[in-house]
Formats: structure tokens, C-alpha cells, sequence
């Protein structure tokens, strides 16, 4: 209220007794009641001294002004009784006024909470851009699950409560106000003293106020902030644990068939799988894997594998103190799903990441997986071990956690352990839309890194580089100016250029903590910091969470961003590919290697069920005349001749007795399986070669070449038949009862051929010995040499002896020897005695098998003379029985070798073949070895190419639906 001189009236107080209230009489301002007269003037006329003219401000809380003096007694009651009037309606409006104040309060304090709320909304980040990130499904879940049901899963109506005003506490202060007026009417005191102490704590607070300087105020703001942020942190995290709950109540309950569509795959998985094929992919035709991925690089022992693990929200890779535990690349897809799980590329096994044996048993296997992929005398390996990740909450992408980069080659590692590293790591980085997140271990300096160096060869300008600096807790004890580190996640330290750079912390260094106490321990960590406390890391700059979050986010637009254009490489790769083949191979089906062993297995099965058809009489042709071709030296050396040498038939027989006996116990029956397995596999080979025809295809040749030795080589005939062979051909050779006529000249005519070969093959020999006759010379202008020359000389003087001789033994006796000898001399030709021992064999054969030639036609009329056991008779044919006995046992043994391949042997070697096509189909690298050519190669790259055109498309329209 204002108040001026003392000439002048109040205008405010005078409306308030306007007519408009049903007041007609004047009521004095001195009767006004005292809640009125503390907003009141001073009566009109008292003076006012000057230098109090000018206006000021009278507040409740300033002293209340003199009581004017009783009106004199002349006045009368009237005017008072007027006055009294008005006290009561100035005091129902000072009532009503009050109520204006709450009110105005109330909005006032609504307006400020609502003003602080949009500020600490605006903290935080915005989640609309990841709506994308929640499958389609999920905005469809109030058609088709039971809200009633997840409605218990919520959080309950007391916890929700605690976020609303305390409606008990607001109703307590009315009643307080109403309890205050009710008393203030009743009368003064309370008022008065509320009126005395207001003055006093006022000037108190004043001076409270300013005592406060700036910094303590900023230091109050920047703590509010903190627990703010805290505080929104932590009830964000309450929230993403429960949707996570109910994400996997809806994933299992989707597994269960509420969804009654088909299954499609995740986008992430999808885009996996084309990663796969690419790694698998060797192109002729420059179309280079540029997909994105996340590389995580960084010194060895800086915290790679850690981040990685949190990211992953599980500890599933190998551990060790300071020494090199990852040896190959291992991609990581990580993916949601309703359980916590992993799974290898080529397995079926899912290893549950919330139990510990499980998590020990990937562990293990990671590290025989990494170890059996290094080879014999290297450290690291190239090749990628392939595994997926699914749970609730996780960051859709897939990273590739590459060997630790290492300065100095130790002790037990291969030489070019160094230089390997460098080239794997290259290899990763260089593709131009692959997110390299570089580790940086925060508590060493930062001068020993090797990796920024090497990130900023592949990524100067850093357009796809993350920083990521581990071990802050750490680094913020040991190092004595903090502010290092702002340096270091500002991007001032280091010539290398990011994105962005963060700071996180990966544990206390226990191999035995778990995921949840380490996020624990991060969080407790930055929230006591003074490093996020003094400014010098911001928030969003902070805990594995946030690092998540952004490389994820920075994956998938790096993805959208360059997918598209990987799919027009390979759809241009394809029509240069389908084109060669269409100009090449016009008439020929896309087969590639893995189809083409197909069709070459089936065409080798169809050729080993033919041998079934090969009719008894073949076999057994086929089988007696190897047979004999394999034994006939050993029977014409080592029986016939030995045994022809004696002088009585008695002596013959025996003889012929004791050696057939000693044959068939140690060789003959080897011979024959030998015989008999050797003809199954030209059958089998020349029923490969006769298949052949317009349909047949030359690619196979070397394949089916592989398939024959290797299944030759596989078998081996069973031993009991050997046994049984054994006692069978005995049996035969004992036999002599010629039964007929019929077989004697069968016997004879075996004889025969088998003297006239042997003739030819010694007349052969002779022939090569001394050289070309007087015909050949002077029909072929041939002359011999000095050699034949000598021999032909000696051989000339042994036909001299035997005809003197004709009945002569085999061996030659040292006087005969140099007879000859000088005899030669004296004609000139020098000669040495083993050569003439040497023509002396040949030339003897020769005249022996001439003789039993002549005996042999002699002896067709002897079958006579055998039925009476050629007693008195004057023709003894011992040699004949003998060639029948050798006859018989060919047949017989022809007949039990034949039964013994149609009924065994062929279902074995089809069984061997079946095994080793087999073996041969599991063997990726033996088909490359045995199915090669340009076509191969050409329907291989067609095949990859397709595959993931129609991959890349596939993801591309799930991408879009996504969107």
C-alpha cells in the first residue's frame, strides 16, 4: 500500500465501502480492524514531516502505526456504530484477499515445479529416434496379449504415489490457515505475535542471503545437479529393467505362438549372415566386403576384451594376467531375445550366460577354438570364430574383437607375431565403413599406446573412430593432474581424431566379478568422481551404457548409410558373372562344386551296383586266366622244370608232390585273393570307363580316380576266406582221377599253349641275346654288336654239344665250360665262363621245351596207357596229369573267387565306396583338391553372389520395415 501526505485521502480503501456494498452510513478508518490497519495508512489528519514525503511501501510484516485518539464526546455513538459496520466488511475482504494469495501460490509454485520439470526433461536424450530399434510387433501387443496380465508386472500404486504431492501434508497447511484466520478474528494476540517475530526473520534471512557468496552458491547448484542427475539415471535404469522384464515376457510368450505368423529372423541376425558368407567369399571380380562392423582394437591388456564383455553384458571370453589370450578374431553378433544365451556359427549348442558352468565351458571352447585355428609354429591366426550373443536389453550390432596390438616380440612367439597383428588389424580397418572403437588403457601413459598412432593411418580425419579410454579409476588415483584426462576425452592429447570419446571403467582387475558388480562399480565410481563432480567429463561422456548406446546407434547409420550400395556392387558382380557363363557354358546347368559331387556320387554309385551284373561264366574267365598269369612262372620254373629232370616218374610225382604242397600252404592262396581283388577294381574301372557317353562329364575323372585308390586302399579281403581257399585248393591239387577222354585233351591242349608260350618267350630272349640273323640283316641294313657278336659265336658251339648230346642235364659242368671256352678261343672270340653258363641256361630251356612239346603231341594218344597207370607201357604222360591237376585248380579256385565277389566283396567295396564319398563329401578342401576348372570356380563365385545379393536385399526390405 502506499502512503503520501497527509492531505490526501486513500482512494483503495474508500472503494472498498463503495455503494455497490449496501453501506450507506461512514464508518471511520480509525475503527478498521487491526489485520486491516496493517495494510492501512495513517489517519488523514495527522501531518507528515517532510522529509517522509515521498511514497513507500508498508508490507504486513512493518510495525503497525499509533491507535488514534477516542473521537471527543460530543460526536456522539453514530459514527461508531458506522465504523463498526465497516470492520466487519473490511474484514470479510482482507478473508477473501487471503484466499487470492493461497491461490496465487499455488499456481505460482505449480508454474516453478513445472518449469523445473521441463528443464530436467531436457537433460535428458531423446528416445525418439529409437523407436526404430523396437520390432513392429511390440506396438501390436495391445491387440493380441493380455493387458491384465502385464499389468501385475508394473510397478505398484505406492511406488507411483511417491512421485505425486503429498495431498495429506497440502490439507494439513489449509487447516493450518483456516485454524490461523479463525483465531486472528476471535482476536489480536496471535497476529501481534506473528507480527513481532515477522521483523526479525526477515532481517535474519537478509542477512543469511548475503552472507552466501557466489562460489558456495555454485557449488550448491552443481551438487542439486548432480543428485538430479543421479536420480533421473537411476530411475531410467529402474525403467530399462523393467521393460526388459517385459520384453522377455513378450519374446517368450511370442515363442510360445501368441504371434500365429511365421517366424522371420532379427534384422541383426540377418545382416550376421551376410557377414558370414562374406568371410567365406574369395571374389575374382574386386567386389570388396565394405559392410560395417565394429573393430575393437587396442593395446594388448588395455581393456578390449572388458568392453566388449560389458557390452555384451556377459564375461564369456578367455582371461588372463598380462599375456595374449585372444589369438584370432572372434565376431560377436549381439541381438535381443528372451534369453541370455550364446551359440557358435557351426553349432547347435546354446550355452546359457546366466549359469557359471555354462559361461566356463564358452570360455574353454573359445580358447580351443582360437588355439586349434593357429598353426603349427605362429602365435595368432586370421581366421574368424563366429559367435552370437542374445538377450534381453542388448544393443543390436556385431563387433569383431581383434588380437591386442603388441610393440615387442616375447619369448615363445613366432617371429612375424608382430608384423601379423599389424596386417590382421589393417585388414579390419581398411574398409572405409567399418567403426573402428579404439581402447585406450587410461592408467599408463599415454606416450607407450601403439594403437592411436596405427587408428590414425586408417582413419585420419576420424569420421568412424570411437575413443574409449579404460581403467579411469586408475588412472584419476595414480595420476597427479586429473586434468590429463579431460585432455585425453577431448581429443587434445592425441593427434588421432574421433567421434566421440569416452571414459569407462571395466572393474577392479578381479577375474571373478560379476557384470552386475561391475556396473555397480562404475556407476558408484563416477557418481563420488571429481572428474564428472569439477566438469571435466560429461555426463553422456561416461559408463559402458552410454558407450553402448552410441556405438550402436553409429552402427546402424553407418549401416543404412552403406548398404544400399554393397547391394548394387554385387548386383553388378553377378551380371559379369551370369554373362561369362551364358558365352561360355550355354548348354550347361549352374552347378556348383558341392552340386557336381553330388551328381559324380551318384554316377559312382551307379557304376559299382553294375558290377552286379556281370554274369558268372565272365567272372570266372577273367579270374582263371590272371590266375594263371600270375603262377605260371613259379609252376613251369619252380614245379615242371625241377620236377622233369628226374629219371623215373616216381621221383617226378614226389617231387611235384612235396613243392604243389609247399605252394599252396604259403603262396597260392595269396596269389589268388590278390588275383581276385586286382580284377575287381579293372571291372570296377572299366565299368567307370565304359559309362562314359554324351552325358558324362570329364570333370569327374580325377574324383572318381580318388574314389577307386581310396577305396582299394580300404578294403582288405576277409582272412577267413584265405582259409577256407587254402583247404579247397589243396584238395584240387591232390586230385589225379582223369575221369574222361574229354579232359585228358583239355589237359593236353592246356599243356600245349602253355609250352609253345613259354617257347616263344625263350626264342625271344635268344633272339635279343645274339642279334639279328643273316635275313634281318641284310633285310633291315642291321649288323650286330660286339656282344651279340660273342654270344651268337658261343651259342652256335652249346648247339654243337646238345646235339652230340641230346639227353644232356640243365647244368653244365666246369670241364664242358672251358672246352667251350677254348674252343672259342681258338676261333678267335674271347669269351667269359658265366656268359657261356648264362647262354647255356637259355639254350637248354629252348631244347628242353622242344622235347616236351614232342612229348605232348606223343601223349594225346596216352589216355590209355593212364587208365592202366602206365604199367608196362611204353608211354609215360606223369606231365600231363600234372598240367590237368594245375588246370583243375584254376577252375575250382576261378569258381570259389567268383562266389566269394558276387556274394561278398562287391557289397564291400559298394559299402567302401559309400564311405569314402562320404569322407570326400565332409571334406570342403578335398572337393577343391578333386573338382576343379574354371566352371567350378565360375558357378561357386555365381552361387556366393546370389546368395548374398538376396541376403543384402532380404536385410534391406526388413530395414526399410523397420523404419
Amino acid at each position: 500500500m502506499l502512503r503520501v501526505g497527509g492531505k490526501m485521502t486513500c482512494m483503495a480503501c474508500r472503494n472498498l465501502v463503495s455503494n455497490n456494498m449496501g453501506v450507506k452510513v461512514r464508518i471511520p478508518l480509525q475503527k478498521l480492524h487491526p489485520l486491516s490497519r496493517a495494510i492501512h495508512h495513517r489517519y488523514s489528519n495527522q501531518q507528515v514531516p517532510p522529509h517522509r514525503t515521498a511514497a513507500r511501501h508498508i508490507s504486513t510484516m512493518s510495525r503497525l502505526p499509533m491507535r488514534p485518539p477516542k473521537p471527543p464526546p460530543g460526536s456522539g455513538g453514530r459514527g461508531h456504530q458506522q465504523q463498526r459496520n465497516f470492520w466487519m466488511l473490511r474484514l470479510a475482504a482482507r478473508i477473501l484477499r487471503l484466499r487470492y494469495i493461497v491461490l496465487g501460490s499455488a499456481v505460482g509454485g505449480g508454474y516453478t515445479a513445472k518449469k523445473t520439470y521441463e528443464e530436467w526433461k531436457d537433460l535428458l536424450p531423446d528416445f525418439s529416434e529409437y523407436n526404430w530399434v523396437i520390432p513392429d510387433y511390440i506396438w501390436e501387443l495391445s491387440e493380441q496379449i493380455d493387458l491384465e496380465k502385464l499389468a501385475k508386472a508394473l510397478p505398484e500404486m505406492e511406488e507411483i504415489a511417491k512421485l505425486l504431492p503429498d495431498m495429506n501434508k497440502i490439507g494439513e497447511n489449509f487447516a493450518f490457515l483456516k485454524s490461523l484466520l479463525s483465531t486472528e478474528t476471535a482476536g489480536e494476540p496471535a497476529l501481534k505475535a506473528a507480527d513481532a517475530s515477522a521483523p526479525a526473520s526477515t532481517e535474519a534471512s537478509d542477512k543469511q542471503y548475503k552472507k552466501s557468496s557466489d562460489k558456495e552458491k555454485l557449488d550448491q547448484l552443481q551438487e542439486e545437479l548432480l543428485r538430479t542427475q543421479m536420480k533421473y539415471q537411476r530411475m531410467l535404469e529402474r525403467l530399462e529393467k523393467e521393460n526388459k522384464e517385459l520384453r522377455k515376457v513378450v519374446l517368450q510368450k511370442d515363442d510360445k505362438g501368441i504371434h500365429q505368423r511365421k517366424i522371420k529372423k532379427s534384422l541383426i541376425d540377418l545382416y550376421s549372415e551376410v557377414l558370414d558368407i562374406l568371410s567365406d567369399y574369395d571374389s575374382n571380380y574386386n567386389t570388396q566386403d565394405h559392410l560395417p562392423r565394429v573393430v575393437v582394437v587396442g593395446d594388448q591388456s588395455a581393456g578390449k576384451t572388458s568392453v566388449l564383455e560389458m557390452i555384451a553384458q556377459a564375461r564369456i571370453f578367455p582371461r588372463g594376467s598380462g599375456e595374449m589370450m585372444t589369438r584370432s578374431p572372434v565376431k560377436v553378433t549381439l541381438s535381443e531375445g528372451p534369453h541370455h544365451v550364446a551359440m557358435f556359427k557351426d553349432s547347435g549348442r546354446e550355452f546359457d550366460l546366466g549359469k557359471e558352468e555354462d559361461l566356463a565351458a564358452l570360455r574353454h571352447e573359445i580358447e580351443l577354438r582360437m588355439r586349434k585355428s593357429v598353426k603349427e609354429g605362429q602365435t595368432v591366426s586370421p581366421e574368424t570364430i563366429s559367435l552370437s550373443v542374445k538377450g534381453p536389453g542388448i544393443q543390436r550390432m556385431v563387433l569383431v574383437d581383434l588380437p591386442g596390438v603388441i610393440s615387442t616380440v616375447t619369448s615363445g612367439m613366432a617371429p612375424d607375431t608382430k608384423e601379423t597383428i599389424f596386417s590382421i588389424s589393417k585388414a579390419y580397418m581398411q574398409n572405409p565403413n567399418a567403426i573402428i572403437l579404439c581402447i585406450q588403457d587410461g592408467s599408463v601413459d599415454a606416450e607407450r599406446s601403439i594403437v592411436t598412432d596405427l587408428v590414425s593411418q586408417m582413419d585420419p580425419h576420424g569420421k568412424r573412430t570411437i575413443f574409449v579410454l579404460t581403467k579411469v579409476d586408475l588412472a584419476e588415483k595414480n595420476l597427479a593432474s586429473p586434468s590429463r584426462i579431460q585432455q585425453i576425452v577431448e581429443g587434445k592429447l592425441f593427434p588421432m581424431k574421433a567421434l566421440g570419446y569416452f571414459a569407462v571403467v571395466t572393474g577392479k582387475g578381479s577375474t571373478s566379478e560379476s557384470i552386475d558388480s561391475i556396473k555397480d562399480y562404475e556407476e558408484d565410481f563416477f557418481q563420488n568422481s571429481r572428474l564428472l563432480r569439477d566438469g571435466m567429463l560429461k555426463a553422456h561422456q561416461v559408463t559402458t551404457k552410454n558407450l553402448s548406446l552410441a556405438v550402436s546407434d553409429c552402427f546402424w547409420k553407418m549401416v543404412r548409410e552403406s548398404v544400399e550400395q554393397q547391394a548394387d556392387a554385387f548386383k553388378a558382380s553377378r551380371f559379369n558373372l551370369e554373362t561369362e557363363w551364358k558365352n561360355n557354358y550355354p548348354r550347361l546347368r549352374e552347378l556348383d562344386r558341392n552340386e557336381l559331387y553330388e551328381k559324380a556320387k551318384n554316377e559312382i554309385l551307379d557304376e559299382v551296383i553294375s558290377l552286379s551284373q556281370v554274369t558268372p561264366k565272365h567272372w570266372e574267365a577273367i579270374l582263371q586266366k590272371k590266375l594263371w598269369e600270375r603262377v605260371s612262372t613259379h609252376v613251369i620254373e619252380n614245379i615242371y622244370l625241377p620236377a622233369a629232370q628226374t629219371m623215373n616218374s616216381g621221383t617226378f610225382n614226389t617231387t611235384v608232390d612235396i613243392k604243389l604242397k609247399q605252394w599252396t600252404d604259403k603262396q597260392l592262396p595269396h596269389k589268388a585273393l590278390e588275383v581276385a581283388w586286382e580284377t575287381l577294381q579293372e571291372e570296377f574301372a572299366r565299368f567307370m570307363a565304359e559309362y562314359k557317353g554324351k552325358d558324362q562329364d570329364d570333370i569327374f575323372d580325377k574324383l572318381k580316380e580318388a574314389v577307386k585308390d581310396e577305396s582299394i586302399k580300404r578294403h582288405k579281403w576277409n582272412e577267413r576266406a584265405m582259409d577256407s581257399l587254402r583247404v579247397i585248393q589243396h584238395n584240387a591239387l591232390e586230385d589225379r582221377s582223369i575221369t574222361d577222354k574229354p579232359q585228358w585233351d583239355a589237359a593236353i591242349q592246356f599243356m600245349d599253349e602253355t609250352l609253345q608260350s613259354r617257347l616263344k618267350d625263350t626264342e625271344s630272349v635268344i633272339q635279343d641275346m645274339v642279334g639279328p640273323d643273316w635275313k634281318q640283316r641284310w633285310m633291315n641294313w642291321s649288323s650286330r654288336t660286339a656282344d651279340q657278336h660273342i654270344r651268337n659265336e658261343t651259342k652256335n658251339e652249346l648247339e654243337r654239344l646238345l646235339k652230340l648230346n641230346e639227353e644232356h642235364t640243365a647244368y653244365l659242368a666246369n670241364d664242358e665250360v672251358t672246352t667251350v671256352r677254348k674252343n672259342l678261343e681258338g676261333r678267335g672270340v674271347q669269351v667269359d665262363p658265366v656268359l657261356i653258363k648264362d647262354t647255356w641256361h637259355q639254350m637248354y630251356r629252348r631244347h628242353f621245351l622242344q622235347k616236351a612239346l614232342i612229348h605232348c603231341n606223343l601223349c594225346k594218344k596216352g589216355f590209355y596207357y593212364y587208365q592202366r597207370h602206365f604199367v608196362d607201357a611204353e608211354l609215360e604222360c606223369n606231365d600231363v596229369v600234372l598240367f590237368w591237376r594245375i588246370q583243375r585248380m584254376l577252375m575250382i579256385t576261378a569258381n570259389t573267387l567268383r562266389q566269394q565277389l558276387t556274394n561278398n566283396e562287391v557289397r564291400r567295396l559298394e559299402k567302401n565306396v559309400k564311405e569314402v564319398l562320404e569322407d570326400f563329401g565332409e571334406d570342403s578342401e578335398k572337393k577343391k583338391h578333386l573338382i576343379i576348372g574354371r566352371r567350378v570356380q565360375l558357378a561357386e563365385d555365381l552361387k556366393k553372389v546370389r546368395e548374398i545379393q538376396e541376403k543384402l536385399e532380404a536385410f534391406i526390405e526388413a530395414l526399410h520395415k523397420e523404419k
